[in-house]
């Protein structure tokens, strides 16, 4: 079992849902976050005063996945959260880590039968 993080852009949370959907992957949490990394936030003007906003919105999507699936989620997140043909530098990352136990409340069940298909 996989946990899989991934930190794309807001306007493409839609794009990167239908493409998990296209390769059986529907479960997800989805967080507001705040952060930077080489792009090191932007300037706006607001009220005719420069603002620079250091930490850019960005979403958060947290997704267990049991093992047949890491590939096909992690490239669909790319695929979809990539801006045009090369991408741009904010696309994102996306974090695999190792997934121990997951237990469904509801049930009791426990590894990869409470993740699902």
């Amino acid at each position: 079992m996989k946990y899989i993080v991934a930190i794309i852009r807001p306007e493409k949370l839609e794009a990167v849902q239908q493409a998990l959907a296209d390769v059986d992957v529907y479960l997800m949490t989805v967080s507001d976050v705040r952060g930077c990394g080489r792009q090191r936030g932007f300037t706006e003007v607001y009220r005719a005063q420069e603002h620079v906003v250091r930490l850019v919105p960005k979403l958060k999507l947290e997704i267990a996945v049991n093992e047949p699936f890491v590939e096909a989620a992690v490239d669909a997140i790319v695929r979809a959260g990539r801006s045009g043909d090369y991408g741009q530098v904010g696309d994102g990352k996306i974090f695999v880590l190792d997934l121990e136990d997951c237990i469904q409340i509801r049930t009791g069940e426990t590894g990869m039968v409470a993740i699902g298909p």
